[in-house]
């Protein structure tokens, strides 16, 4: 049996779920991308159990096929692109359709009809934000980020910065720099 919990992916959400469910004496077999897969079948109080307990963290057990299937292509993407220290060597839809196992056309209309956005906006989103991070970081140079978050260019990265965050990537580090002298002044 298995079980769909909506929860990014991370280590201590992954053992908090596995905590949970060792604490109503559930036997887990995995935990993966928001999905666990459990020895035997759950009476509806164990669930409702788990769901209440789940949600006091900041998860939820998910029961409908549209958003499950929308977490797993979420989860993905936050894996892929922020706990992966390289970037897969096929493109981004080849990944996520290998990685659940359905085809992407499929994957691409479920996510735009259930969150109102494409996949690819959706990674281009979590892209600028990993871009922002590793700015603020100061360990990469531009380049170096532009190639670890697979763009094509410098400038690709830029431009795609610039109409997320309305600033360029040098701009806002620039002004990331600032505010730390500012706050040194205090």
């Amino acid at each position: 049996m298995k079980l769909y919990i909506k929860y990014m992916v991370s280590l201590r959400c992954k053992m908090l779920v596995k905590e949970e469910l060792k604490k109503l004496g559930i036997e887990c077999l995995s935990v993966d991308l928001g999905v666990v897969e459990i020895q035997d079948d759950v009476t509806e109080q164990k669930l409702e159990t788990l769901d209440k307990r789940l949600r006091k963290s900041g998860l939820e057990l998910l029961d409908d096929k549209k958003n499950i299937l929308v977490e797993q292509i979420k989860s993905v993407i936050v894996e892929m692109i922020h706990y992966k220290e390289e970037a897969p060597n096929v493109n981004d839809s080849d990944y996520i359709s290998k990685k659940l196992g359905y085809d992407y056309t499929y994957l691409s209309n479920t996510f735009s009809e259930v969150k109102g956005i494409t996949i690819q906006h959706y990674i281009i989103m979590h892209k600028i934000e990993k871009a922002k991070e590793l700015l603020l970081y100061d360990e990469l140079t531009l380049t170096e980020i532009a190639y670890r978050l697979h763009y094509s260019s410098v400038a690709h990265l830029s431009n795609q910065f610039k109409k997320i965050t309305g600033l360029t990537p040098t701009y806002f580090k620039e002004l990331n720099e600032k505010r730390k002298m500012n706050l040194e002044d205090l």
